[in-house]
């Protein structure tokens, strides 16, 4: 089920400037400038609405996160952690320009080997799509709204 958000509205949040004549942004969570690329704003814009319209802790989410899954190291964009710092919802983030597809679903759930978390979030910021897990049924189903941050 497609979720509606209107990122774009967190545009102004966002901390943007020109280094050696490079767009670069501000990842509050690392806390340093990054390149500017499409995948990065989806990344930055749904992080502001996480905190800001969800209620996630910001002391509670990790950025590019690394794993290993299968032998293979991996970062998963955006990790969501309850006050029990137990993984809460996985994010994948992808550039506007790239479809949201089975093969997207297919990369967060491998991701999600690691985690088991409750949530799984896509995302291109034009399209959203998130997903309640249910490991004793081995199952899944969409939501339509995206979970608010945990206590």
């Amino acid at each position: 089920m497609l979720i509606n958000i209107d990122l774009l509205k967190y545009q102004s949040i966002l901390k943007v400037k020109k280094e050696l004549g490079k767009k670069m942004i501000f990842d509050p969570i690392r806390k340093k400038y990054l390149v500017w690329q499409p995948e990065e704003l989806v990344r930055q814009l749904l992080i502001q609405y996480l905190i800001e319209d969800k209620g996630y802790n910001k002391n509670h989410l990790h950025v590019e996160r690394g794993l290993t899954v299968n032998g293979q190291y991996k970062r998963s964009d955006i990790i969501t952690y309850d006050k029990t710092m137990a993984p809460y919802l996985l994010v994948e983030c992808k550039a506007p320009k790239v479809a949201l597809n089975q093969a997207v679903l297919d990369q967060i759930a491998t991701y999600n080997l690691a985690y088991q978390v409750p949530y799984l979030l896509i995302s291109n910021g034009i399209q959203n799509y998130c997903c309640k897990m249910d490991y004793a049924q081995k199952s899944y189903e969409f939501l339509n709204e995206i979970p608010v941050g945990p206590e």
